[in-house]
């Protein structure tokens, strides 16, 4: 697939997106369904907002997917990875509006994660084997634990993605960037319907920044995070652990470094605090930054330093040992929490994303 080809697929993906997002979030606000309502206490948008923004970029896909597919002639030869992630995706949409419509228990959500993330390995036998020369010690092979690391990563990835959708635009720009970053880096974008994710995603994007104005705005929901958060999760796994893409797995974790980064963080210090990791607060990377940024400058730093590192780790890899990309993201790692945790930032209130 030239650059050329790619690019159509990419414009076709996105007015795909645009048509059904003005579709759906027109369905939900005349039928009162799947609205956020802001209540000052932990959701803070202006107007009442259709959550109808991953269900939109799923039906895009499908649609621009189906385009793809007949004008190629490729009906019968669907890759088995790609058709399993699309069985995957559209189960995980429908699980996760039930929490958009009704929260669920944590417990419940991460069980879905958990069978979601066992049933792609299940059908697929795309796991993660190999972590690469780590520590310049060798290959490190995972063997038995391969399967249950593979679990634990896309339901953290997962996790990671819906917890710093906070503002407009981040959630799906990190994903977007980690996509982009995957592709071009490994040479995915090139053999796949990657790129029509990416496009879809666009479409979202451009009612969620508000380019149609903010009455037309739309979010994820936690159906949509989700979503995002496993096609990052398992682009990396896919794209680092086939032999026929040339990338290391440590690079990939500087795709996702804020949000895991993010994640991480909140974990310890909400656990350490006596309280559920799932709690609701705002002590987010974001919430901090708006403390000093706009929302719209919150957004962008976060989207250019999150670009940056992932170009940053490619250049690692290019150039030296893997382990040296290690100990420099264990030292990123180190500046970050010193940053974010010990800075004077100052948070309050709650959000409505843990």
């Amino acid at each position: 697939m030239t650059l050329t080809i790619i690019f159509d697929y990419l414009i076709i993906s996105i007015i795909a997106s645009i048509a059904i997002n003005t579709i759906l979030r027109n369905f939900a606000r005349n039928n009162n369904f799947l609205i956020d309502i802001p209540d000052r206490s932990r959701k803070f948008h202006k107007n009442a907002t259709p959550v109808t923004g991953g269900l939109g970029i799923i039906v895009a896909l499908l649609i621009s997917g189906k385009i793809y597919f007949d004008l190629n002639n490729l009906n019968d030869y669907v890759p088995d990875f790609t058709y399993q992630l699309t069985i995957c995706s559209i189960a995980l949409v429908f699980f996760f509006l039930i929490d958009d419509i009704k929260e669920l228990k944590t417990s419940g959500r991460i069980f879905a994660q958990i069978l979601l993330s066992a049933y792609m390995i299940y059908e697929t036998g795309v796991s993660i084997e190999t972590l690469g020369n780590l520590f310049a010690f060798g290959e490190i092979k995972l063997g038995f634990m391969g399967i249950p690391f593979t679990i634990f990563c896309v339901v953290g990835v997962m996790n990671a993605f819906n917890m710093i959708d906070g503002i407009n635009g981040l959630c799906a720009g990190c994903g977007m960037l980690a996509l982009l970053l995957v592709g071009f880096s490994s040479g995915l974008i090139y053999d796949s319907t990657l790129i029509l994710i990416i496009g879809s995603m666009i479409g979202f994007l451009l009612f969620n920044l508000s380019i149609f104005g903010e009455k037309r705005g739309v979010f994820l929901g936690d159906h949509g995070s989700n979503m995002i958060g496993f096609w990052v999760a398992w682009s990396c796994i896919y794209a680092s652990q086939n032999q026929m893409y040339d990338i290391e797995p440590m690079t990939m974790i500087w795709f996702v470094a804020i949000p895991l980064l993010d994640c991480i963080g909140l974990l310890f210090s909400r656990i350490s605090k006596g309280l559920s990791w799932s709690t609701p607060g705002r002590d987010h990377i974001h919430h901090k930054l708006m403390n000093k940024f706009s929302q719209e400058q919150t957004l962008l730093i976060i989207l250019i330093i999150s670009l940056l590192l992932g170009v940053f780790g490619i250049y690692l890899e290019k150039v030296f040992s893997i382990w040296i990309s290690t100990m420099l993201f264990v030292m990123f790692t180190g500046f970050y929490f010193v940053f974010s945790y010990y800075s004077n930032f100052e948070t309050s209130g709650n959000d409505k994303n843990v």
